[in-house]
C-alpha cells in the first residue's frame, strides 16, 4: 500500500499505526493485569483509554480534511474511508481492553475459578489477528487479510468452549458464580477484539478489490 500514500496522507497513516500499537499495548496490559491479579495495572489500563479516543478523532479529522481539500476518487477515496473505519475498530479494541481491565479489578478479590490458560491463548490469537490485519492494510497484502478472516472462527470456538466450562463450574460450585460470570465477559471481549481485527481485514480486501466482502461467504469458501 505504500505507493498509494502520498505526502498528505502520511500523518493519517502514522496516527493509524500508532493507534494500532496502543490498542495492542492496552490489550496486553489488561490480560497481564488479569492473570497477575494486579489491581494497579488494571487501573492504569483504564486511565489510558482516552489515548485511543483522541487518536480516533485525529484520524477522522485528517481524513475529512483530505477529502474536502483533494476530492479523492476510486482507490484513493477507499483508502481514506478504510483508514477511518480501521480507526473506529481500533478504538473499540481499546474499549474492550478497558472492559477486561474492569473485570480484572473485580476478580482480584475473587477466588480463581480455574487456571488461566484459555484466556491468555485467546488474547494471543486476537492480538496476532489484529497485528496481521494492520500489516495487511499497510502492505496491501490481500492474502494476509484473507488469512485473518479465516482465523476468526478459532477464537469463536474457544469462546464457546470456555463458556460451557464456566457454566459447568457454576453448576458444580455455586460459590464460583461471580468469578465465572466475570470470566465470561472477559472471554466475550476477546472474541469481539478478534471480530474487530476481522473487520479491518475485510476492509483491506475492499480496499484492494473494490468489492465489499462483508456478510458474505466468499472469504470462507477460499479456505
Amino acid at each position: 500500500m505504500k505507493r498509494f500514500f502520498d505526502e498528505e496522507l502520511n500523518t493519517l497513516r502514522s496516527h493509524l499505526s500508532l493507534m494500532g500499537e496502543k490498542a495492542i499495548e492496552q490489550l496486553r496490559a489488561a490480560i497481564k493485569a488479569l492473570v497477575e491479579r494486579d489491581r494497579g495495572a488494571a487501573e492504569e489500563v483504564r486511565r489510558n483509554d482516552d489515548i485511543l479516543d483522541e487518536l480516533e478523532v485525529k484520524i477522522d479529522e485528517e481524513a475529512i480534511r483530505f477529502v474536502g481539500l483533494r476530492g479523492p476518487v476510486a482507490r484513493e477515496l477507499r483508502l481514506v474511508i478504510v483508514g477511518m473505519k480501521a480507526g473506529h475498530d481500533l478504538e473499540r479494541v481499546g474499549d474492550e481492553a478497558n472492559n477486561i481491565a474492569k473485570r480484572a479489578i473485580k476478580l482480584v478479590d475473587e477466588r480463581p475459578v480455574k487456571e488461566y490458560v484459555d484466556i491468555p491463548r485467546m488474547a494471543a490469537m486476537a492480538e496476532d489477528m489484529l497485528r496481521d490485519a494492520l500489516s495487511a492494510f499497510f502492505d496491501g497484502d490481500e492474502a494476509k487479510a484473507i488469512d485473518v478472516c479465516q482465523r476468526d472462527g478459532e477464537v469463536d470456538k474457544i469462546n464457546k468452549q470456555l463458556y460451557r466450562e464456566l457454566v459447568g463450574c457454576i453448576s458444580e460450585r455455586p460459590s464460583t458464580t461471580t468469578a465465572a460470570i466475570e470470566l465470561m465477559f472477559v472471554s466475550k471481549a476477546l472474541e469481539r477484539i478478534a471480530d474487530h481485527a476481522t473487520n479491518i481485514a475485510e476492509e483491506v480486501i475492499f480496499l484492494l478489490r473494490g468489492k465489499d466482502v462483508r456478510h458474505t461467504d466468499e472469504i470462507k469458501k477460499t479456505q
